[in-house]
């Protein structure tokens, strides 16, 4: 796809390619982890006109069956996961599932956004680049910058796409497990990147999982430091120069992001993109699925 928009998009950008006819889809990702509901009477309320609703439980981790050990939930049958941890990811075949069943093609334009800092929607931003599709980018802002442009909404259901033939691709970015960061823990080729906030990152406090602390030898960048004060990515230049900060020599091609349940490290992730850092690795389990083995190693501090 031509002039591909692969990171962010403004939404001067979006509304030039909804006017434009370009195969598109717009995906409203707007959740709540303490309210799981609510991200969906959300979109009902308000939403970008023609966006589809994509949940995280629901659509974008794998189907939740029972809690297994330490609270991690355990995959429906015939649903294994592709990853661990509290929002485990479906494997690539089930998500290409998914995007076939509401219309989503290789040749479109994805565009997600979420009410939440970037913070819902990275998650299928990441997906779709796992997925090979590469034409895929959250609107900078998100609803609110939206609505601030005075820009009309929508409520209420969105009629139904056909049914598609999503192609997967060869993954476009790289997906960690536990057991590769494990195997190079303090080697220099693995650098270690917690998005968390710095309260649970030191193991101070812990609302969700049953252990406290952090990888040994993790960095902590909570997601929400990429930030303007009007919810949009700061500037690239101001990015890197943070980034660098935070490596202090170590390169930017080691770096594997992590958080609770891999899903607010991707917004680190993006930054580091939009910075021209190039890609990076995501733990998509986790701390969440780190903690639930009492043989791994905790750093607390």
């Amino acid at each position: 796809m031509s002039s591909a928009y692969t990171t962010l998009i403004s939404v001067p950008e979006l509304q030039a390619l909804m006017d434009s006819g370009r195969p598109r889809m717009v995906f409203d990702c707007s959740f709540d982890l303490m309210h799981p509901s609510s991200g969906s009477v959300q979109y009902l309320e308000a939403h970008i006109p023609g966006a589809v609703h994509a949940d995280l439980d629901r659509d974008l981790s794998a189907k939740h069956g029972a809690p297994g050990a330490g609270g991690v939930i355990v995959a429906a049958e015939g649903d294994e996961p592709a990853s661990g941890g509290r929002h485990p990811l479906p494997h690539r075949e089930r998500f290409a599932s998914w995007l076939s069943s509401i219309g989503f093609a290789n040749d479109m334009q994805a565009v997600v956004y979420d009410r939440n800092g970037a913070n819902y929607c990275g998650r299928l931003w990441w997906m779709l680049k796992w997925a090979g599709h590469d034409a895929v980018a959250v609107l900078d802002g998100g609803l609110q910058a939206w609505q601030a442009a005075g820009l009309p909404v929508a409520s209420g259901e969105e009629p139904a796409h056909f049914q598609s033939n999503f192609r997967l691709g060869t993954p476009l970015r790289e997906l960690v497990t536990a057991e590769q960061v494990q195997a190079r823990l303090g080697q220099p080729g693995q650098t270690i990147v917690d998005a968390r906030a710095t309260p649970r990152f030191r193991g101070e406090v812990e609302p969700l999982d049953p252990v406290a602390g952090h990888i040994p030898g993790a960095l902590n960048r909570p997601f929400a430091q990429n930030l303007g004060p009007d919810g949009r990515f700061k500037p690239a230049d101001q990015l890197r120069a943070e980034f660098d900060a935070l490596l202090q020599g170590r390169p930017a091609h080691s770096v594997v992001h992590q958080c609770g349940s891999g899903v607010s490290a991707v917004p680190n992730l993006l930054a580091m993109e939009v910075a021209g850092l190039g890609t990076s690795g995501l733990f998509a389990g986790s701390w969440s699925e780190w903690c639930s083995d009492a043989s791994r190693p905790v750093e607390r501090g």
